[in-house]
């Protein structure tokens, strides 16, 4: 069906009572933003603060009990709170009814404070099924970067451990987060065994051969050491 020839046939009040009726639910649209702007940050707030703690595991948990959330929506509503909170630009758009929950909550997924400014144009410039798309490539693109800068930090490993002109052991190396962990914690260990061993063999180096006592004198009452 044509759908423009069937407004175009409509008798001119007709029309115009449609205009008012588009105009009214993308006002309404708007406000139901703003009112979930508002949302989020309340959910921001108490998850921050524990409100659910009282025999839930998790806020999500809470809202699918409380307002009947499915719950993967409770779980995305978090993720959105939790991210708008570092996103200031975002959440006023959403406020202002600029920018819908459908957009913002996919923007959300990839944004951080470099990049809000420039999604943001994404947001308002596309659909929400446009800036899905964009969104996913990003997510993608990130990936691969990821993926690229892990394999050049993989193939940078490197340990050496060996033993100088005058016998002293040198260590130099490169390692990922994870194993420099394990390299730190072993040489604080090594460290602390070493201070007490140190500690036991200096107490016993300079403990006197026979016990400090307390002898009378001959010729008074007063003590000496002996």
């Amino acid at each position: 069906m044509n759908t423009d020839f069937r407004v175009a046939s409509l008798p001119v009040a007709s029309i115009a009572e449609l205009d008012r009726l588009g105009d009214e639910i993308a006002e309404l649209s708007a406000h139901l933003d703003a009112a979930t702007a508002h949302l989020l940050d309340l959910i921001r707030d108490f998850d921050a603060r524990g409100g659910w703690g009282n025999g839930f595991r998790s806020c999500a948990a809470w809202l699918t009990w409380r307002i009947g959330l499915d719950p993967g929506a409770a779980r995305e509503r978090v993720r959105v709170a939790r991210a708008l909170g570092t996103l200031p630009r975002l959440a006023q758009a959403l406020a202002r009814g600029e920018l819908s929950y459908a957009k913002v909550r996919a923007l959300s997924r990839v944004a951080t404070p470099e990049t809000e400014e420039r999604l943001l144009g994404v947001g308002r410039a596309g659909t929400a099924e446009h800036v899905e798309r964009i969104v996913r490539a990003w997510r993608r693109v990130d990936r691969n970067a990821e993926a690229a800068e892990a394999a050049m930090l993989h193939k940078s490993r490197a340990l050496h451990v060996y033993q100088d002109e005058d016998g002293m052991v040198v260590v130099r190396g490169r390692l990922d987060r994870e194993a420099g962990a394990v390299l730190i914690q072993a040489l604080a260990a090594a460290r602390e065994r070493l201070y007490r061993q140190t500690r036991n063999v200096s107490a016993e180096t300079f403990r006197p051969t026979r016990p400090w006592n307390l002898r009378p004198w001959p010729s008074s009452r007063r003590t000496r050491w002996a």
